[in-house]
């Protein structure tokens, strides 16, 4: 069978829309501008955020996660991976009766899970999981 030249041209501008059309990762500078959006470039401690995330997870479109910080007034899950960072943000109010919560996150690949939580008093603490992937998510 032989092509005819439209169907060559056409064929080559699929492949370049699929290739070019692909989400791409996210850089380090694009997590870093997702933290300091979310904590106005103050700098994070460590402790008092638990983070649970599998070591490893069978499938990235289904990830269990789940965050936990008393006094914290919101929660922002990052994944590094991932073409978009920002995954979730989760606000508590004074009624709150426990500050955590809990999802499923799509991951694509191998990455840090990150949660940054801003606390009454203003400071910031951060905890982080490395998920291994063995199935991809998003575009994996």
């Amino acid at each position: 069978m032989t092509a005819t030249r439209q169907q060559v041209i056409g064929t080559g501008l699929a492949a370049a829309a699929a290739f070019f059309g692909l989400p791409a990762i996210a850089t380090a500078a694009d997590l870093e501008e997702a933290i300091n959006t979310f904590t106005s470039g103050a700098t994070t401690g460590e402790g008092g955020l638990t983070l649970i995330a599998p070591e490893i997870a069978e499938n990235g479109n289904n990830v269990p996660v789940e965050v936990s910080a008393p006094g914290a007034e919101a929660i922002i899950i990052l994944a590094s991976g991932n073409p978009n960072p920002n995954v979730a943000t989760f606000n508590f109010g004074p009624a709150s009766g426990s500050r955590m919560a809990s999802t499923r996150i799509r991951l694509a690949g191998a990455q840090d899970v990150i949660a940054i939580a801003r606390m009454e008093d203003g400071s910031f603490i951060q905890a982080s999981q490395s998920v291994r992937v063995t199935i991809g998510g998003c575009g994996g």
